[in-house]
Order: structure tokens, then sequence, then C-alpha cells
């Protein structure tokens, strides 16, 4: 039987906001610790709250360390300390529809009463002083518990596992193809490295684009983690085997993944000795981290571990020393032909602090490749079934492919994502899609949940590297048409506005570890909970959240974006970017 707002049973609240409690918990084999959020049982006052306590739960059923509360890149926590945890547990427990809850770098201050239409959570994650955001600063204030990264959307409870950046990753792969290959990757070789939360997308994102591609990592439970769970099909044993798996692939233009073992910093100089010149080449090592993530070549793991407590200097220098090698190897690929891009990590940048002058020859990918969609505001947006049943989602693919028919990236990829990709915690799914899109898309899934039609309610949400949500001079904003790379207001007028529009958690994020001081972006949940409440909350901010993403880079010239504020009838000023 499907769920509606008459059939909710409502669970004990623990006294003591028992960490999870879940009653009708999934079984996670990885995490056993932290089963799936499942079932029809609430345990808060109501659907919006218990739908922001399951993806607090989620992010860390699919994390990569959630018993230090890291759900990825090395340092991407979800809540400051267990203490915080548990305290933010029990506010979503025991809160009213009418308080907000407001969060400070994964901590959370207190209640307040506001009114029902307001988010029930606002938060601000590791926002330094400009002139004090540096690594360094952000370290020590880590050390002192008085502050905490919350990457992207871990800490604002939006990860969703590796699909979070598969299709992302997919498409830049998919507009390569179409740049420089005809439209096809099969018998093309892609060459990258990093296989954690986020770079462990990148396996599985090529095979399905047809390629053959080798992925380095160092850590081997990562490579046996993306093996077990689908994203990598193999696991050579050396570099002459990996080089030899792809080689037969190539030649039979058959599409596979190989994982291997080893340093990028090794590996790419060694296969660029060879004269093997790779098709594609990428990286997505945790380089933004100098010290709890890049591991530099010549240091084995224990070793590192070793260096991040008592020798972070050491480590820094070891690590930039690596890079710049690695950093090299990239070069000299880009010399002899290959498609050469930084996938977002901030290795350019700080292969640069390490003497490579020319490190910025290579480019970054969202100019590269994907800008076109940023300007029409078609980007990353994802749902999560909060009952925990696949079925949900597979009802809301069929109703992706009824309303989208014409739109060949969102059908190509369902199409794809059904056969190629598992779940991992909530059932999730992801799909670029841009202004009016989201909103109609939204509104359509809260009257299956209102007919009970689906299990239970949806959350949405979207990539903080969305058109109107971040802004990084080194990824998302680089060479804007009109030079405004840097300007940080759009991501803060993106959460103001999320927050004027009455979404149900609206946060403020900048940059932790490596990446603090370059950057700052704004992320938004949504609830469909079935109700006509929703349905305001749904239209407004999703319409909004992009309306202003179409507005940002209009206002930074670009003619995409101008001509899409005027077929949707926005009402946007032009001054002519002054």
């Amino acid at each position: 039987m499907g769920w509606s707002p008459r059939s909710v049973v409502r669970g004990v609240v623990s006294p003591n906001g028992v960490r999870y409690n879940q009653p009708m918990p999934k079984p996670n084999p990885r995490h056993p610790n932290f089963p799936i959020p499942s079932g029809p049982v609430l345990r808060a006052k109501g659907w919006r709250q218990e739908a922001l306590l399951r993806l607090l739960e989620n992010v860390l059923s699919v994390g990569e360390d959630p018993d230090k509360l890291i759900v990825y890149a090395a340092l991407g926590k979800a809540a400051r300390n267990w203490a915080a945890h548990e305290q933010i547990v029990k506010a979503l427990t025991t809160m009213d529809e009418d308080q907000t809850l407001v969060i400070q770098s994964g901590k959370p201050i207190g209640l307040f009463r506001t009114h029902a239409r307001a988010p029930l959570v606002i938060m601000a994650n590791c926002n330094i002083v400009g002139q004090w955001a540096k690594a360094e600063v952000f370290y020590e204030l880590e050390k002192k518990g008085l502050i905490a990264w919350g990457g992207l959307t871990a800490g604002a409870w939006q990860y969703i596992g590796s699909q979070g950046v598969i299709q992302g990753t997919y498409e830049i792969f998919m507009r390569i193809a179409e740049k420089r290959f005809g439209g096809s990757l099969a018998g093309r070789f892609i060459l990258t490295a990093g296989m954690g939360g986020m770079g462990g997308a990148q396996p599985l994102a090529g095979r399905m684009a047809g390629a053959a591609i080798l992925d380095v990592d160092v850590d081997p439970a990562r490579a046996a983690r993306r093996k077990e769970i689908g994203y990598l099909e193999h696991i050579a044993p050396d570099l002459d085997a990996a080089l030899a798996m792809i080689e037969a692939a190539v030649r039979e233009k058959r599409a596979t993944s190989v994982g291997l073992v080893a340093n990028a910093a090794d590996v790419y100089p060694e296969i660029l000795r060879r004269g093997i010149i790779p098709d594609i080449v990428t990286d997505q090592t945790s380089a933004h981290d100098l010290v709890y993530g890049y591991v530099p070549a010549g240091m084995s793991l224990d070793e590192v571990k070793r260096l991040r407590v008592d020798g972070q200097g050491q480590l820094m220098a070891a690590s930039r020393a690596s890079i710049a090698t690695h950093v090299r190897a990239m070069l000299g690929f880009l010399e002899r032909g290959a498609e050469v891009f930084d996938n977002g990590n901030l290795i350019r940048t700080q292969a640069k602090q390490a003497g490579v002058d020319n490190a910025f020859d290579i480019p970054i990918f969202t100019e590269a490749y994907l800008r076109p969609l940023f300007a029409r505001a078609i980007g990353p947006f994802r749902w999560m079934a909060l009952s925990g049943e696949p079925e949900d989602i597979s009802r809301i693919d069929d109703l992706v492919l009824e309303m989208f028919p014409d739109n060949r990236i969102v059908t190509n990829w369902i199409s794809l994502a059904r056969q190629h990709i598992p779940f991992e915690g909530l059932p999730a799914r992801i799909a670029w899609l841009g202004h009016g899109e989201r909103t109609a898309l939204a509104l359509r899934v809260n009257d299956l949940v209102r007919a009970g039609t689906l299990k239970g309610p949806i959350a949405f949400s979207r990539d903080h590297l969305d058109a109107g949500a971040m802004a990084h001079p080194n990824i998302m904003t680089e060479n804007m048409k009109d030079g405004s790379d840097a300007i940080a207001d759009w991501p803060l007028l993106d959460a103001m506005l999320l927050t004027a529009s009455m979404a149900d958690l609206v946060v403020i994020h900048s940059g932790g570890g490596g990446y603090a001081g370059y950057m700052t972006s704004a992320g938004v949940t949504l609830v469909a909970d079935g109700t006509a409440a929703a349905d305001e909350r749904l239209s407004l901010a999703l319409t909004n959240d992009t309306g202003l993403g179409v507005m940002r880079y209009a206002d930074a010239g670009y003619e995409e974006s101008k001509d899409e504020a005027e077929k949707k009838g926005l009402l946007w000023f032009d001054l002519g970017g002054k």
C-alpha cells in the first residue's frame, strides 16, 4: 500500500535521542552500525523533520568513515562531533514545524520559533573571514573543535554515494566524445586516479561512456570497495597487467574499467615514459588536502597517517612535490595530444604553488565542457526515496521519461542509470535538469505522494556545483566572461532567496582543508510530502533557485542565459553587465 499523510504511524522517541533507533532499518553490510533508514514509521513530529533526520543518517550509511562522521573528501563531515550529532538528532525528533534549527559548522546552536513556512534547518559550515581563510588556519580551528568542513553535500546531508557525481562525470566524458572523437568513446583509453567518495564514480562513468578506463588509487580498500559495489570491473595486479587489459579492450572497442593499486605520481610518469598516450587524462585524488587527502609518492599509508599527527609540515611539502610530478606528467600527455582536464580537486593550484608554472595550461572541466549547460541553469538535480523502497525511484524514472521525451541528456541517462547504477543507502537518482524542469518534476512527484502511488515522501536536492550556487575561481567560475570569477555574492544571494522561498533546509558552505579560501556555495533540500504546503515550497524554491542561476550567467554576458531568460519569461534586469 502506498503512503499518504493520513496513514502515518509515529514511532516512540528515545528521551536521549538515541542515534540509530530506526523502527524499520535496512541492514548495511558495509557499515553495520549505520543502517539505511526506511519504512513508514516516524520518530519526528512530521515528515519534513523526519526527512532531514533520514538524510543525516543516509550520508553516514554511505560515508567513507562514518565512525568519525566523515562522509567523503578526507574531512567532509556530517556533524562536528558525536555530541553535536546527538543533539541534532534530538532536535529533529522533538522540534515543531514552526521552529528552525540553526547549525554552525556541524554544531547545533539552538531552536528558534519562526513559522510553519520557514526552513526547518539553516546551516553555515566552514565560513572563515577572508584574510584568515587558509588551510593552516582551518586545521588549527578544526583541531580545537571550533569548525567542521561540510564538503559540498556532506555537511548538508545531501550526499547519495558515488551516484551523486557519476552523471556529471559521464556528461564530461560524453562532451569530450562529441568534441574530439565523433560522438563515441568506443576504442578510447581514459587514464585517471582516485577512487574515494567522489573519484569512485569515474570507473563506472567511463565504462558507461563506452571507454576503457584505468583508475589508479593508492588505497587497496578503496579499489576493493568500488569493485564490490559494481563501479569497477577489474583490479590489475600491476601496471603491466593493467595496460595489457586496457590495450585489449581498446583494440576490441570494448568498454571496461580497470583499477590499479599504486600511486598516480609514479604511474602517470611511467606511462608517459613508455610513450603510451591515453585519449583522455584527468585525476580525482584528494589533491585539495595535502594533509588528510593526498598520499605522496614513496610513502606508505601508515607513514602518512603518522605524519598527519606529528609531521603536518613535512607531509604538506611531500604532497606538493608529488603533485608537481603528477601534474608534469599530465602536461606531458597534453603536449602529446591527449584531452587533459582538471576535475575540480585543486591539483593545478597545488602544482603551481609547487613550481609548475604552466599548470593552468590544463583546463577546468566546467569551462571546457559544461558551461553551456550551466548557462541555462541545467545542472545536477537529485531526489531520494525516504521510504527506502527502490520502487519509488523506478516510478519516478518512468515519470521523467514521460515528461521529458525530447531531452536527450535526461532520457539517455535514465536508461543507462537503470542498467548500471546500484543504489547506495536510500534509493536515489540524479539527472541534469534546468529551469522549469526541476519544478515541474517535483510538483508531479508531490502529486504521486499525495495519491499514495509512492510508498513514502521524496526529498529533492542538488549538487552545490550549480549555476547560481557556487563561486570557485579555480572550478565553477574560472574565466567567466565578465571577470566575475571570485565574486561570492551569488551563492549568498541564492541561500537568502531559498530561505525566502520556504525551502526545508538551506546551507552556506565554504572550503576547508586545502579548499580553505577557494570557494563558497549554497545548498538546498526540499521535501515532497504530498501536502499543499509542499507544492508551494517546491514551486517557489526550485523555480527561484534555477532562475537566479540563469540570471547569474546572463549578468556575466552569456548569450545562452539571455536567451533562456527571454524564453522562460524571467524578470531579469539587463544593465549591460554594470
